[in-house]
């Protein structure tokens, strides 16, 4: 019994290792980030307005700024669209562009349902290649291990995680212990996503019109 336990701690141990501490080369700040053709901005959630929550507009204020800087010429905003009402990409293309970022520059991905699902998405429907991935500190290093994964040269910006309520703070970390060990096990597997499809030129499309074409 006792092997079996410490075995299955190595494992764990492994597997959580294996996706926190490899991808963190790959973090930056906005001012030193390198330019990628692509922002990816993972989404979450939405008010009961249906307007972006506080973290979602954090990410996407991030990709704003770095369209504004030049440093990406295209933004990808995948997220959830999967029951009546509630339109994460829609509402985050929205904000964008109520915000200056030209609508020919964002595109949407409506099946982004989880972290994996929207980086072999990003890979595999939209061809991305090679992204700038927005998300919260917490979350972010196991994102740019699952795009990475996915066949993406992904770098990392991190938006602030900071809120008044702290027991947030705590469940969001809490979270990412059992959410690397499926992020781990997904790339070990090639787990697909739940939904793929065809493949999708948009992001080709706004990237040409951003070069002029």
């Amino acid at each position: 019994m006792k092997a079996i336990l410490l075995t299955t701690a190595v494992v764990v141990a492994g597997a959580f290792g294996w996706v926190q501490v490899s991808p963190r080369s790959r973090i930056h700040t906005l001012q030193d980030v390198p330019g990628r053709p692509v922002a990816l901005v993972l989404g979450a959630g939405l008010r009961p307005s249906g307007s972006p929550s506080l973290f979602l507009t954090r990410r996407l204020d991030a990709a704003r700024r770095l369209y504004q800087d030049g440093k990406v010429r295209a933004i990808l905003v995948s997220g959830d669209s999967s029951r009546p009402g509630y339109d994460e990409p829609t509402a985050m293309r929205d904000w964008l562009v109520a915000r200056k970022v030209p609508g020919s520059a964002i595109v949407r991905d409506y099946a982004g349902f989880d972290t994996h699902d929207t980086c072999l998405r990003a890979r595999q429907v939209f061809g991305v290649r090679a992204a700038v991935v927005l998300t919260q500190d917490y979350h972010l290093r196991r994102a740019l291990f699952s795009c990475t994964q996915a066949g993406i040269d992904a770098v990392g910006v991190a938006a602030s995680s900071s809120t008044d309520m702290p027991r947030n703070f705590v469940t969001y970390r809490l979270r990412e212990g059992p959410a690397a060990l499926k992020a781990a096990m997904d790339a070990a597997l090639g787990t697909e996503p739940r939904q793929l499809g065809d493949y999708d030129p948009s992001v080709d499309e706004a990237l040409l019109v951003s070069a002029g074409g």
